[in-house]
Order: structure tokens, then sequence, then C-alpha cells
């Protein structure tokens, strides 16, 4: 499939309806565009899903199940005043 588009503004371009639903690109789909021999590349990037759902976060709640275990005793302003302080922490050696 090719198609002639014409720049609009600052270089952008719309990529036609119908190749973007051959691609199965969505509104905020991402794009990677390369230069590759005089030519343009446009692919589209897969990112993992956003939210408590995706694996790497199922897979980081569960590494944090003793710490939330070991914290049960303790209030959310206490948890947040331990956390500040580390954060300080970390930003004081790096400085």
């Amino acid at each position: 499939m090719k198609k002639i588009v014409k720049q609009l503004r600052h270089g952008q371009i719309t990529i036609p309806k119908d190749l973007r639903e051959a691609l199965g690109l969505d509104p905020d789909g991402l794009l990677s565009i390369e230069l590759v021999d005089g030519k343009l590349e446009v692919q589209p990037v897969m990112v993992a899903p956003k939210g408590k759902n995706s694996p790497w976060a199922r897979e980081i709640y569960a590494m944090f199940a003793p710490v939330r275990k070991s914290l049960k005793t303790h209030g959310e302003q206490e948890i947040n005043q331990a956390i500040d302080e580390v954060v300080e922490e970390v930003r004081a050696k790096k400085a």
C-alpha cells in the first residue's frame, strides 16, 4: 500500500486512515521513525500496558508483598515519612 501525503506546518504529516487501520494504530499509539538509505521508515511501537494490571506491575507488586505485610502495623503518614527520608538520603548522596 502506498500513499502520497502533503506536509503540513512544521513538517507534520497525516497517516491515511486505511494505513493506520492496516497497522492497528490507535490515536494514542507511538511510532518509531528512522531515516534509512534516504527513506523514512515508520513503525508502530508496542508499549507495555499501564496500570496495576500490566505484567511488570503485577511482578513488582508480588515482589513487595513481604514489605506490605511488614508495614500493616504502621500508619500511612508514618510510611510516607519513611519514604520521604529515604528519598532525601538518596538525593543527598547524588549531590
